[in-house]
């Protein structure tokens, strides 16, 4: 589905991007939105289809710009993919003063089917986040 189609849904979709992953995600909440972008950012180098969670990893997010927020976030995945081999498949967001309180419910990612390229570090390349009248659209750029 394309982010046009309805201002009311949530969706994600990955962009043929020269060789790095570029995502976009649109969502009528900025935290639904949020969630959409890290969902596409995971089933760009897993299939989550059959996944389960196994563990959660509460972060607390601080940051004043919603740009900020988004790329912190998508930090942590990167991190604990890194450092745990783990992998969000279920994201809880709920916004806390000066930032955002996360949830992650994590998975073991060598347990999952591989389908791409990992991400590496987010990039601030063509960063966008933004509220319109339709709801919240974001786009963003990975290394891999």
């Amino acid at each position: 589905m394309k982010p046009e189609s309805s201002a009311l849904s949530a969706g994600h979709r990955s962009v043929p991007h020269t060789a790095d992953l570029r995502v976009q995600a649109w969502a009528p909440t900025r935290e639904e939105c949020l969630t959409q972008a890290v969902r596409a950012v995971c089933e760009s180098f897993v299939d989550l289809t059959a996944a389960t969670d196994a563990r959660r990893r509460d972060v607390v997010i601080r940051a004043d710009r919603d740009e900020d927020v988004l790329v912190t976030l998508l930090e942590e995945v990167v991190y604990w993919l890194d450092t745990e081999g783990e992998v969000p498949v279920g994201v809880e967001l709920t916004p806390v003063t000066g930032g955002l309180r996360c949830g992650l419910r994590m998975a073991d990612a060598g347990s999952l089917p591989v389908t791409g390229a990992a991400p590496k570090a987010v990039t601030l390349h063509e960063l966008v986040f933004t509220r319109g009248p339709e709801g919240w659209r974001c786009s963003v750029t990975l290394d891999v």
